[in-house]
């Protein structure tokens, strides 16, 4: 991974302190839980994600937007990680977009993500585990159009969407990429059941039941029985993103754990002044750097379009995934008691990394894809 660019030193810059002050864990996350927001975010904070741009970073200059790209979108979600910021701008500005790139629906939904007013989600697992090419989701010939049949699992913000990218087959058996087609859904589509559900970190996410919905031929994003092409597009922006917003969960964690060290005393002398705790602070501090340097070379492979980049973003996730779960676990047991409790900050971070690292494969799913693709 080279070094940051002056413009993208200058995006860290103006993030890290909007995120640390609007996004911060009491005004956001404990907000919006406590009050139990059926969305799990505010729609103010992502106006103002609007007004600084970030809605519209990866969108291309000609569409109206930064035209900047995975690197970028990763500090960002590296900061919403630190502070656990909620908000939509990972299944929505990263991986939705990456999907509409190039294609019809981008004139129809750009102009309100750029504004901060539209929140896609993207719906592709049928079953408990992350598996898109096992979709069984039917798409059927109907007049001009399609009719959709099926269920969808663990489809984040679901609820709240504006605009649901459904993968559907129209052809092939589960199992098969081809023979996928990714569809464009409005949320108030009639057939369309939307179950809410929250999830263990207070986010939200939906189970879908879609019974003989009708889209026309324009909800097709990109071709019929083409859509593995856009639909890996938005899931390994999104693992990319994931990954680095899992680098900053384990980056939140571990401040959190490297303070109270510094602060709390037993028998007469600070508990980081005993080596055991020094050592796993330094083990937990150099994988945290590894993880944040594999996820920023996955997205900067993305960039560049290299063909290693679907290789490097499952090493990513997985490393990412598995140093959160770390960082998290060093987090509460170093904090000992108050570590299990509610009031303090710690615990939070448990709980988000426990949802964020299943969301677009998991840390098992990714190790045997790395071994897939590297001919094993």
């Amino acid at each position: 991974m080279t070094l940051f660019t002056d413009d993208q030193k200058q995006l860290q810059e103006m993030i890290r302190p909007f995120f640390a002050e609007e996004g911060a864990i009491k005004p956001q996350l404990r907000h919006w839980r406590d009050t139990g927001c059926k969305d799990g975010f505010g729609h103010e904070l992502w106006k103002q994600m609007a007004g600084l741009g970030l809605t519209g970073l990866a969108i291309r200059e000609a569409d109206g937007g930064l035209g900047l790209g995975a690197v970028e979108a990763g500090l960002v979600l590296e900061e919403i990680g630190r502070n656990l910021s909620p908000s939509p701008f990972l299944t929505t500005a990263v991986a939705a977009v990456r999907a509409l790139e190039g294609s019809a629906q981008a004139a129809r939904w750009f102009p309100g993500i750029l504004a901060g007013d539209t929140v896609a989600a993207l719906a592709v697992d049928e079953g408990r585990n992350h598996d898109p090419a096992g979709t069984a989701l039917k798409a059927e010939r109907s007049g001009n159009g399609f009719s959709l049949s099926g269920t969808k699992q663990f489809v984040v913000h679901g609820a709240s969407a504006d605009l649901i990218l459904v993968a559907a087959r129209t052809a092939g058996s589960p199992g098969e990429r081809d023979g996928i087609t990714l569809f464009a859904v409005e949320r108030d589509a009639a057939g369309l059941e939307v179950e809410n559900v929250v999830l263990a970190d207070a986010s939200q996410a939906a189970r879908l039941t879609l019974a003989n919905v009708a889209v026309d031929g324009d909800a097709v994003v990109g071709e019929v029985d083409g859509g593995w092409t856009p639909l890996s597009r938005a899931l390994d922006a999104g693992r990319a993103g994931a990954a680095a917003e899992l680098v900053g969960v384990a980056a939140g964690a571990s401040a959190l754990t490297f303070d109270y060290l510094r602060q709390r005393k037993q028998f007469g002398k600070l508990i980081g002044e005993y080596q055991v705790l020094q050592h796993r602070a330094a083990h937990l501090y150099g994988e945290i750097e590894i993880a944040r340097a594999a996820a920023m070379k996955a997205a900067e492979l993305i960039d560049r379009t290299d063909p290693r980049a679907e290789l490097m973003v499952a090493v990513a996730k997985a490393k990412a995934g598995n140093v959160a779960r770390l960082a998290v676990q060093e987090g509460v047991q170093m904090h000992g008691g108050i570590g299990m409790t509610d009031e303090h900050d710690i615990g939070l971070y448990m709980k988000r990394d426990a949802v964020l690292g299943e969301l677009f494969g998991d840390a098992r799913f990714h190790r045997a894809r790395v071994a897939e693709l590297s001919g094993y």
